[in-house]
């Protein structure tokens, strides 16, 4: 019992021993609530082994769309309006999801490793959205879900302490809210379940 309770009390410094990386990523996501748009994204940790990686990451995707699902239910539970209803469905949505990683990798090449990873943690929404009653004005709202990655790709040794990475990546969740419209519940739901293909800069230290 007092091996496992030291082992407990170490691991933090054990970590902090391995070698650290920082990978910047750029690139594409595809999420079902909205159309394409940019993404980009943090992931830091550490090389517990050659082949063996634990971390920690962050993203950020920012999109101004119109909820065509909100439009159909205004319409069918209001009256058709489309302008009208489209302008109050108008949403700027910021996603942050922040997620904790495992990573493996092995060589299939000179300089060239392929990996697999996965990700869990929670994805933030902060949304803007259009008052039903005076949609030239915006309230706000954040709404949070829990969210998990798989994905894989290839590394390519740019240098000693770099390498680059192409990567592409399914991610999951969907938060959603409700709120009230003249007596009448809405529920605002956000699928952000799509497809990432990103471009990458990986850092060691």
């Amino acid at each position: 019992m007092k091996k496992i309770f030291l082992i407990i009390l170490l691991a933090p410094c054990l970590m902090q021993a391995q070698m650290h990386y920082s990978t910047i990523k750029l690139g594409l996501y595809d999420p079902s609530a909205t159309s394409a748009g940019f993404i980009i994204g943090y992931e830091g940790g550490w090389y517990v082994d050659d082949n063996f990686l634990l971390g920690y990451s962050i993203d950020w995707f920012n999109k101004n769309y119109v909820d065509a699902n909100l439009v159909t239910d205004f319409n069918s539970t209001f009256g058709i309006n489309s302008q009208l209803n489209e302008l109050r469905a108008t949403t700027n949505l910021n996603s942050f999801p922040l997620m904790g990683t495992v990573s493996g990798n092995w060589p299939i090449g000179p300089r060239t490793r392929a990996f697999v990873t996965g990700s869990v943690g929670l994805e933030i929404l902060f949304i803007s959205y259009r008052n039903y009653d005076n949609p030239n004005n915006s309230d706000s709202k954040i709404a949070s879900d829990f969210c998990w990655n798989l994905g894989g790709g290839i590394m390519y040794e740019l240098g000693k302490r770099t390498d680059g990475i192409v990567e592409l990546t399914y991610h999951n969740s969907k938060p959603s809210w409700q709120y009230t419209v003249n007596e009448r519940i809405f529920e605002r739901s956000y699928d952000m379940s799509g497809l990432m293909l990103r471009l990458g800069l990986r850092f060691y230290f």
